[in-house]
């Protein structure tokens, strides 16, 4: 296949943010959306997983519940790419967040280590949800937005994500630690009704569904388009590195046991009103605070520098691997819970990066009827990883392994990833070279 030209490098400015809002006003919708979605989630996650370790003492418990969130989505992705490529995009997500909704306040049940193992299928099936939800959500960016504006919306969602992270972890361990789990679960499914309701306010052409045959109940277990979009990604040179990339954040999946562990045994806050629980869900609160922080600024000054530019985006994903690197090999050297922070705050904003940039490149890169399955393939490449690690990590800590070790373990592991993707551009520009030559 003949490489594709490079695009521009154009300056990305903060008005450049403003202008997208105000004047794409399904970019909006989609936005808001996100943000009262996103702070519900956060709300629920710190509960979660600071619930399981209450009741049931286990690191373990809370890395299975951190796979339960991601492995699904590996294996159900397949038939959300079809969905996706197949139905209304924007349809996909009003239904994945209905479900999503009724499942979490099926939350409200678990009151006892009794019921601890309520937690496990409904998060089953959240997850099963999320999967159809995001590659929907990445796919119709291009489709409600201009060239130009994709990295755009793409930094901006990040930086959301960050923001929201912030809000949700801060809040929502004040919250649950002084009006209980209830209201937080209450208040994250009212949260996906109001997404719900954003979304369904966008208007927008899906040419994709509108020149697709109707989606027939065989077609969910018809692989053969599966296997359309693997080679449609194979012949791509610029897609298939784009589409490992997120795999490649092997630090995802460990953060939350890590930031979980050492919340509640290492890092916990003490004060007047505050019990062991509260204080568990304050220490983690505060570490992930520092993630979302480092999140939120990452994209923002990196986006500045790439433009539009296939070759520094993907450059960008190498630096985002080695401040990872950098930033969980000495969260484990961390002495108080804000150098632990700040630890997490560099580490995420490589990140970060790592997930705008991918993102873009695959936007930018992939015809509209492809868009679902190779969407649906990088979510789903990442999250066996993130599982896959996240379960070890739990593994690790109960053997009787620091949280300290795990954490600059993982930062050394990061080198792996950033290893392989040197050796890639390298090959990449060395065939580049004998071409035009």
């Amino acid at each position: 296949m003949e490489p594709q030209p490079e695009r521009a490098v154009s300056s990305i400015s903060l008005g450049s943010y403003t202008r997208l809002l105000r004047g794409n006003r399904n970019f909006r919708r989609l936005w808001m959306a996100q943000i009262v979605s996103e702070i519900g989630d956060w709300f629920y996650t710190l509960s979660i997983y600071t619930l399981l370790l209450q009741l049931t003492g286990h690191a373990g418990s809370v890395a299975l519940a951190l796979v339960l969130q991601v492995l699904p989505q590996t294996f159900v992705g397949p038939t959300a790419g079809v969905v996706n490529d197949r139905l209304r995009r924007k349809h996909v997500m009003i239904a994945a967040d209905i479900i999503r909704f009724v499942v979490v306040l099926a939350m409200l049940f678990v009151r006892s280590r009794s019921m601890v193992w309520l937690v496990y299928p409904l998060l089953l099936a959240e997850t099963t949800m999320t999967a159809f939800f995001e590659p929907a959500r990445s796919s119709v960016i291009p489709n409600i937005a201009a060239e130009s504006e994709v990295l755009v919306a793409n930094t901006l969602s990040s930086a959301t994500w960050s923001v929201n992270l912030l809000i949700g972890a801060s809040v929502g361990g004040v919250v649950a630690a002084f009006f209980g789990r209830d209201a937080v679960f209450i208040l994250n499914a009212l949260s996906f009704l109001t997404s719900a309701f954003l979304i369904g306010g966008m208007r927008f052409a899906e040419p994709h569904a509108e020149a697709a045959a109707p989606l027939r109940p065989r077609d969910l277990v018809d692989f053969s388009p599966v296997l359309e979009g693997i080679r449609y990604i194979r012949s791509h040179p610029t897609l298939l590195p784009a589409v490992f990339a997120k795999a490649g954040e092997l630090m995802v999946g460990p953060s939350w046991v890590i930031f979980t562990v050492m919340g509640a045994r290492e890092f916990a806050v003490h004060g007047r009103g505050i019990d062991a629980a509260g204080g568990a869900m304050l220490g983690m609160s505060i570490l992930l605070g520092g993630r979302g922080l480092g999140a939120m600024v990452g994209p923002l000054v990196a986006a500045r520098w790439a433009g539009e530019s296939d070759s520094r985006l993907r450059l960008g994903i190498l630096f985002g691997y080695l401040t990872i690197a950098c930033g969980y090999g000495v969260l484990g050297l961390s002495r108080s819970v804000w150098m632990a922070a700040a630890c997490a705050m560099l580490a995420h904003a490589g990140g970060s990066t790592v997930w705008v940039f991918s993102t873009t490149l695959l936007q930018l890169n992939t015809e509209d009827r492809f868009r679902g399955r190779v969407f649906a393939a990088d979510l789903g490449l990442g999250s066996l990883t993130f599982a896959v690690t996240a379960y070890l990590a739990g593994r690790f800590l109960d053997a009787g392994i620091s949280a300290r070790t795990v954490a600059t373990s993982t930062g050394a592991l990061m080198l792996v990833p950033a290893t392989i993707l040197a050796c890639a551009l390298h090959l990449g520009r060395s065939s580049q070279a004998r071409a035009a030559s």
